[in-house]
């Protein structure tokens, strides 16, 4: 059975791609379910920011992965391949077509392909927190060049978390942090993998309005009732592109037009990285709605 994979950056129509190929799976008499490949997708209260379908928007096709954390839990990849791999063994026990749909890169690999998670301590993992914590990323950043230079340049001095992460793993197996998609590593399952892209002037104009338009959908009430709701115990979503900025914003740290404009920035960064990331993909060449859903209705059977 075929799992149809429609991933590439923000704002390049993944979603929308995504409900026309299960449409043409429905139209082909059978059904396609979706499940969810953005980390910030997965809590609940944050969608004004992530560009969440509503569940009007979602044509009547099953969704999976979407608002199961609260604001305060934090994200991690090996529960997430977890839940995800099992939500794809579900929906082919339906006889439906199971579609992955997210620009997460480092989850999206982590369902597609044979990753081997790094050791893990609590305690480590802690003691290295607090040191972010009191040190800042550069600092951190600094400290994992020394041991492992490769790691340090390619997840970069402002990821604190990947940082804390790598140092964990090299201080307890000695061995350099792989970064990125495992060598010389195949598909685990057979794969159509769709990379969605847009021209680059085109989709910098696209991400700037997507986040002008997020101010003027209310993020900022949205940012005010996630920390109600204890968006700042935890560590991932609140770090999310857009929510830090209108977090500070009502904090009174910046206005409205500095909230806008460095998500605008760190939007179209992230953007760059996703592109980065997916164009290491054995991507199918480009394929309609239709083809692509006559492949996979045609491997139901296999």
């Amino acid at each position: 059975m075929t799992l149809i994979a429609v991933i590439g950056a923000t704002g390049t129509g993944k979603t929308a791609t995504s409900l026309d190929i299960a449409d043409a799976v429905a139209r082909l008499g059978g059904t396609a379910e979706i499940v969810n490949c953005d980390a910030m997708q997965l809590y609940r209260g944050m969608d004004i920011g992530t560009a969440k379908a509503g569940v009007d928007e979602r044509r009547g096709h099953p969704h999976h992965l979407l608002d199961v954390l609260e604001p305060w839990q934090d994200a991690a990849v090996p529960a997430y391949r977890d839940a995800a791999l099992g939500a794809i063994a579900a929906i082919e026990a339906r006889g439906a077509v199971p579609i992955l749909v997210g620009g997460s890169g480092l989850y999206a690999s982590s369902v597609l392909y044979d990753f081997a998670f790094p050791a893990t301590d609590a305690a480590l993992r802690a003691a290295l927190e607090a040191e972010l914590e009191a040190s800042g990323a550069a600092a951190m950043h600094a400290r994992l060049a020394a041991v492992d230079a490769s790691a340090a340049a390619a997840i970069g001095p402002h990821n604190g978390r990947r940082l804390v992460r790598a140092l964990e793993a090299v201080t307890l197996t000695g061995e350099p942090f792989r970064v990125g998609l495992p060598p010389e590593k195949s598909l685990v399952r057979p794969t159509i993998i769709q990379h969605v892209r847009a021209d680059r002037a085109a989709l910098v104009e696209r991400l700037d309005a997507r986040v002008a338009g997020m101010w003027a959908l209310g993020i900022v009430d949205e940012a005010r009732a996630l920390r109600e709701a204890g968006i700042e115990r935890g560590t991932t979503a609140q770090q999310a592109i857009g929510y830090r900025q209108a977090l500070d914003q009502l904090d009174g740290r910046i206005d409205e037009a500095e909230a806008v404009e460095r998500t605008q920035a760190l939007t179209r960064r992230y953007a760059r990285r996703q592109v980065s990331w997916f164009q290491r993909y054995p991507a199918a060449p480009p394929m309609d709605s239709a083809e692509l859903a006559r492949r996979a209705v045609g491997s139901l059977g296999a």
